[in-house]
């Protein structure tokens, strides 16, 4: 029988014991949803005390060798870091099919970094189902920044930027055509979009590059105090990884001064609570006995036209309200 971690283990910053919370959040067994719910809860007064940053990109863009170069800059200034890198899900097992910590050999040899990768199975926006109660699991255990990695620029990034409070967008040199098929939504998310692989032959393509995102971004409009900023790197030679850095500590300083970070947050809890909302009215709806029984039949009446969605979406509600 598999133990359950201790709220004490976890602040004591047992790394072992952290990995194992995280799986327990991650599990689909309603006894270890229990438990993961006691455990967040005698935790929460611990969390919330973390800079939390999400980083996206298009595949190729070097996200784990940047986040190799800045965890180490990071980790240097006295900090310490988790990594939560949602990797794209196997088809046949459903688990991670990257390696992260194989990724970041120097990083995950580090005592003060925390590498975690979870497979994002069917959820959307680069990140996994439980991302939200993993941050909060590495906050508690004592990382002051948070990273989550997600598995590239889609069409749901929105979730990404609903959890954190700064959110990075990496590019490659050349993005003129890169450009033209990013949507525009996500230019508008990004606190920062950094030109990744500004060396040698690239360096001057990556500056031109910058200045073709800075001109995109002066069209956008961009609510609340911060002025999204557009820099170059070279995450391979560790060029340009300090003034990221400090320009994700001047946005959380400023933030924090003015109340916009506490707001923001506030805001993320809110919409996180809706959204467990929808799952667990989803998750209601397809394990009960009434609803399981019927809903062959009633799918094979849309598909064949015989009843309408709405007609269909309405059965299915009456007959969740049967008593169990």
């Amino acid at each position: 029988m598999r133990s359950t971690p201790t709220a004490e283990a976890i602040l004591a910053g047992d790394r072992r014991a952290l990995a194992k919370a995280i799986t327990l959040v991650e599990s689909q067994l309603p006894g270890d949803r229990d438990a993961a719910q006691a455990l967040l809860t005698s935790l929460l007064p611990h969390t919330g005390r973390s800079i939390r940053v999400g980083i996206s990109g298009v595949p190729g863009v070097g996200k784990s060798t940047f986040i190799e170069a800045f965890g180490q800059h990071v980790i240097d200034h006295g900090h310490r870091l988790a990594v939560l890198a949602v990797d794209p899900s196997s088809p046949v097992a459903g688990g991670s099919i990257l390696g992260d910590k194989t990724r970041m050999e120097t990083l995950s040899r580090s005592e003060s970094a925390f590498i975690r990768p979870s497979p994002a199975g069917k959820a959307l926006g680069g990140v996994a189902f439980k991302t939200r109660e993993s941050l909060m699991l590495c906050e508690a255990a004592g990382f002051d920044v948070v990273l989550v990695e997600t598995v590239g620029v889609g069409q749901s990034e929105h979730q990404v930027a609903g959890m954190v409070d700064f959110f990075l967008l990496l590019m490659l040199p050349g993005g003129g055509d890169e450009l033209q098929g990013i949507k525009k939504g996500i230019l508008e998310l990004a606190d920062a979009i950094v030109v990744n692989k500004a060396d040698g032959a690239s360096e001057a393509l990556a500056r031109t590059t910058q200045q073709h995102y800075r001109g995109a971004m002066s069209l956008l409009s961009h609510d609340g105090f911060w002025e999204p900023r557009v820099m170059t790197c070279s995450a391979l030679h560790g060029v340009g990884i300090s003034e990221v850095w400090e320009t994700i500590t001047a946005f959380a300083e400023e933030a924090r001064g003015n109340g916009a970070f506490e707001k923001a947050r506030a805001g993320q809890n809110f919409s996180w609570m809706r959204q467990l909302v929808d799952e667990m009215l989803r998750s209601s709806l397809s394990t009960h006995p009434a609803v399981q029984g019927a809903l062959p039949a009633i799918e094979e009446a849309v598909r064949s036209a015989q009843q309408t969605p709405l007609a269909a979406a309405q059965q299915i509600l009456a007959l969740s309200r049967e008593p169990l």
